[in-house]
Formats: C-alpha cells, structure tokens, sequence
C-alpha cells in the first residue's frame, strides 16, 4: 500500500466527497494542507478577509447544493474566528468540514504561541470534533469526520497539528460509502393510525411547515387538500413551503401574518411537519397536536403533542395519506384564506414610497427587489429588520432560495452568505439584502467580492441605527442607547474599493437604481437610505409590549426627545 502525507489524504478524501473549494485564510499551520490544493486539480482555496465569513460562505455552499462544504482556519486565532460561522452552519444543519489547524504537536499543552484546544472550543456546534495527533489516525478520522457532517447535516471538525501535515502513513483510496446511501424513514402502521385517527375527528386542522419539507412540497399539498387546512409556514421553511401552494396563509411568529397566527389559534388540531419552531407564545398549547419530524427529539419540546411520528416528512406522509379522510367541510381553510388575502394587502400597502421623499420606507425596497429580482434569484438576509423585510415581502416560487442566520441570529451573514451561494450557483442573481450594522461588521469581505469578481449584489438597509434592537428597547420601554451609527457613503465606499456603488434616498429613484444593480456584470453596493422609526408589528401585541412602549413615549418627552415620538408617528401612522 502506498503512503501518503496527511495533507495529500485530506485533499484526496475532499475530492472523493465533491469538494470544490476551501474557504479561508492562510497561516504557517496550514502551509501543508494549502500548498496540496495549489497542486491539485478540481479544487482551490478560496481566500477570505476573515475566517468568520469562510465559515458563512461555507454553510450557504452547503445550504444551496446539499453536499459538503470545507472552511479552514490557522492555528490559534485563526480557527477560533470560524466559531461564530460554524455555529449557525450546525443550528441549520448544512453539511460543513472545518479544518482547524493546530500549534506543532510536541508543543501541545506547554502555553506554546497562539495554544488553544479546538477540541474543546468547537465540541458545541459540531457533530464530530476530533484531534488528529499521529498520522496513522489520518484515513479513519477524516473519513469518520466527513460521513458524519453528511449524514447528520451539522459540522464536523479536524484538528490537525501544522507538522502532523507532512507526515506520512499508508494510504488505501477514500471510501465515503455514506455519499451513496440514501434511506428513508417510516413510521409504524399502528403510530400512523394513530395520527390518521386524530386528524380525522378534528373539524378545523391547520398545518405548521418548516424546513423539513424541503423535499415534501407535493405530499405537502396532497395533505392539505385531504386535510381543508391552511398552511402556516415557519421562516427556515418559507423557501419550500410558500411557493405554487394555494393553502399557504403566511408566517406565523415575531416575523410573522396576523392570518397565520389565526389560523394555528382557531385550529382544534395541529400537524406540525419538519418544524423546530422555537416561538412558543405563537403556537397553540392546548390543541390536539400530530407532529412528524426526522429527530425525534424535536418532538414535543415546542408545544404538547399527542401523536409524534419519527420519519422523513414525505416518506411519512406518503404512507399516512391513503387512511385520511377528505374532510368536506372547508370552512376553515377559506376563512383563513381571506384573512391572509386582508393580512398580505395590509402589509402591501405599507410598501410604497412618495416622490422627493428624503428617505425610503424599507418594505418599499423589499417589494421592487422582489419584483425585479429573476425566478431563479438566491437572496440572503441580515438578522434584524433585513430579515422581516425579506420574510414578508420576498415572494418564493420553488425556484428562489433564501438564505440567512435564522436560527442563530448572528449580524453579518448576508454578505459572505452571498460569497458562497454565488461561488457554488455562478449563472445565477445572489442578492444580499444587508443591515447597515451586519453590513459594517464584515466589511472587509467586500474586497473579497472585488478580488473573485464575484457578481453578488449587496443592498444595504442603511438607517443610522441598530433599527431592530431600537425597536426591542421601545417594546420594553427604554429609551434606546448605543444604538446609533454613524454611517459613511457607502456607495463611495464601494467606489473607492474598486466596486460600483450606487446611493438612492428618493423612492422616485429606486425601480431605475434596481435596474441598473442588477443589469452590472459584476459586484455592486447599492446604498438605500431608509427609514429609522420603521416599525415592524408582530402578529400579536402582548399588554407588556402595549406597557412598554407607551413608557418608552412618556420617557422619550420628558427628556427632551419628543421629535423622536413626532418622526415614529410620521413615518407610521401619517401615511
């Protein structure tokens, strides 16, 4: 059997799973492993600003195509900047390898120059995070780690000392047989029934779909339609839930439709489907419940559920269809339907603007992005008010992916998320839809986009502010502090980095400056000046927020800042 270097059997192995590329940033603990992809064919290195954004970039690879994605950072500071990125690829279950490079190996444990333990520090956001100290541990480890990050979607982490790299061990072909299994998962016939029993007795059921219905659109409908339910659909799902579904009735949730709270409330049984959905004050707790999710421990830690069924949410309702009953009474399902039609215009109607306006209502550039965005576009989002604008005013057709840090709520996504799904989906429009503070935060990787030349369009909501976190301070009736940003022309900014940057205050000007963004071949900042006091309402107010911000209004007055409480009402009761 031949031998090999570590570095040589890592890029091999990478190469069997379909890796492409490698994003990250250069260090001395690394040199083994880059200077055997600059060799290779098939697969490069993609160099970064910093390795947080390798980490996002990564995770929108992966999110995107399915299949692995690989970040790298060096020893010390260098991988531990991956941390956050890697958090919110293993809270979306997106299939990453992270390579994390290690101080020398008789170092290890001596207070050496940038020491730190990878192993300890990634064990919380990973599935599989392991050392590599002697290279007769190189094949089964890297291969363990891959199959791992494949078969349960989450990260997988490689520690692996600089000099471990270039030491050789005997090196069989890489075997991955995991990258060619695919098994599904039924529940029994008697937990069916089961379920199959409570649906049928119920007189109003509404759907809750998440993204576990990724490939479960037509057995989604089927149900439904058995069912007369409305669909409500949680954030991570809207991409495969809202598009071409004639039961879909909108978000529920902070980011949600009024119609899609109504319609989980009013229902007497609930069928959650490939949902985690955390908001607990938005889901019915005393309504019958069937739930079916891929992991069982999901199940019942949201809401009290009567039936759970472990099992892929098509395969399951493949097997679960043929013992419904075709419920003739629609009654609930039209109700829900026209009070989404009253949600959906109300919500369209904030979105407009007014000639020679000095600033723009941000639902007014989420609708035009989404009216000239193509069929196909790819849109990533900021936490924080990008991602309502998004939720409520991106429009998904089963042809358009959204991407965003919707379970770790991390600032400064968009942008790198973008990197990558343009990089892994080259012939096709990736717009980021960018807060003014995530935007700032991993500025750097705007030079990233110039350097690869690649054509992702970055929209940045620039309010002066930390706009959401204002908006929680109202709610809670504080005066909002540290909050307030002091924004260059970040058109000029772009400018000035070799990017074309386009700046628009005037509604008037926005459909042209769209147009013109998204005709340039390449990079492009377009600045949107928007409106601070935009306030985004929830689908329910609870007494306490009511509280809250009427103490926010006495105390914004009685210190002097009474224009504050003059502007908030302009700009969302004087329209």
């Amino acid at each position: 059997m031949a031998k090999k270097t570590v570095a040589e059997i890592l890029v091999d192995t990478l190469l069997a799973a379909g890796v492409t590329r490698v994003y990250g940033v250069v260090g001395d603990s690394l040199n083994g492993i880059t200077d055997e992809i600059r060799k290779r064919e098939g697969i490069e290195w993609v160099h970064v600003r910093n390795e947080e954004a390798g980490a996002f970039a990564a995770g929108a690879e992966a999110h995107l195509t399915g299949s692995l994605a690989v970040c790298a950072g060096s020893c010390g500071p260098g991988n531990t900047h991956l941390l956050n990125g890697l958090y919110d690829c293993h809270r979306s279950r997106v299939p990453v390898l992270a390579i994390a490079a290690q101080i020398p190996s008789a170092e290890i444990g001596t207070q050496y120059f940038q020491e730190t333990h990878p192993e300890n520090t990634f064990k919380e956001c990973s599935a599989y995070c392991e050392l590599i100290g002697h290279p007769s541990q190189a094949v089964r480890s890297i291969e363990r780690g891959i199959q791992t990050a494949i078969a349960q979607r989450g990260v997988a982490v490689l520690v692996i000392p600089g000099d471990i790299n270039y030491e050789e061990t005997e090196a069989p072909e890489p075997r991955l047989p995991v990258l060619r299994s695919r098994a599904k998962l039924v529940p029994a016939i008697e937990d069916l029934r089961a379920a199959a029993d409570l649906l049928n007795t119920a007189s109003k059921v509404t759907i809750m779909a998440g993204a576990g219905c990724a490939e479960a659109h037509a057995e989604l409908l089927q149900a439904a339609e058995a069912l007369g339910a409305p669909v409500v659909h949680a954030l991570r799902g809207k991409e495969y839930v809202e598009g071409n579904n004639p039961y879909d009735v909108g978000l529920s949730g902070l980011l949600g439709f009024t119609s899609g709270y109504r319609a989980l409330m009013d229902a007497d049984a609930l069928l959650m489907l490939g949902t985690d959905f955390p908001y607990t004050q938005f889901l019915p707790q005393e309504t019958r419940t069937v739930q079916i999710d891929l992991r069982g421990e999901h199940i019942g830690r949201r809401t009290r559920v009567e039936v759970g069924l472990v099992g892929d949410v098509a395969a399951t309702l493949q097997a679960l269809l043929p013992i419904l009953n075709h419920k003739q009474d629609r009654h609930h399902l039209v109700t829900s339907l026209e009070h989404y039609q009253e949600a959906r215009q109300s919500l369209d109607e904030l979105a407009t603007g007014e000639a020679g306006d000095t600033s723009m209502h941000p639902q007014y550039v989420a609708r035009l992005l989404n009216e000239q965005a193509a069929e196909d576009a790819i849109f990533t989002c900021d936490v924080g008010t990008p991602t309502i604008w998004a939720a409520r005013y991106l429009r998904m057709n089963g042809q358009r992916r959204l991407i965003g840090s919707f379970n770790h709520g991390s600032m400064a996504n968009a942008m790198p998320q973008a990197l990558g799904a343009q990089l892994a989906c080259p012939g096709r429009q990736v717009i980021a839809l960018a807060g003014d503070g995530g935007f700032a935060m991993l500025m750097g990787e705007l030079l990233t986009l110039k350097q690869l030349k690649t054509p992702a369009k970055i929209v940045i909501f620039n309010n002066a502010s930390l706009s959401f976190v204002e908006l929680e301070m109202k709610a809670a009736g504080i005066l909002e502090y540290g909050t307030e940003l002091e924004n260059p022309n970040f058109a000029a900014l772009a400018e000035a980095a070799g990017v074309r940057g386009i700046r628009v205050s005037d509604p008037a000007d926005l459909p042209r400056a769209i147009a013109e963004m998204l005709a340039h071949p390449g990079p492009v900042v377009l600045d949107a000046v928007v409106k601070r006091t935009e306030l985004s309402m929830p689908p329910t107010i609870q007494a306490s927020q009511v509280k809250g911000f009427s103490l926010y209004a006495l105390k914004a007055i009685m210190s002097g800042r009474g224009d504050e409480v003059l502007e908030l009402a302009k700009t969302n009761l004087l329209r």
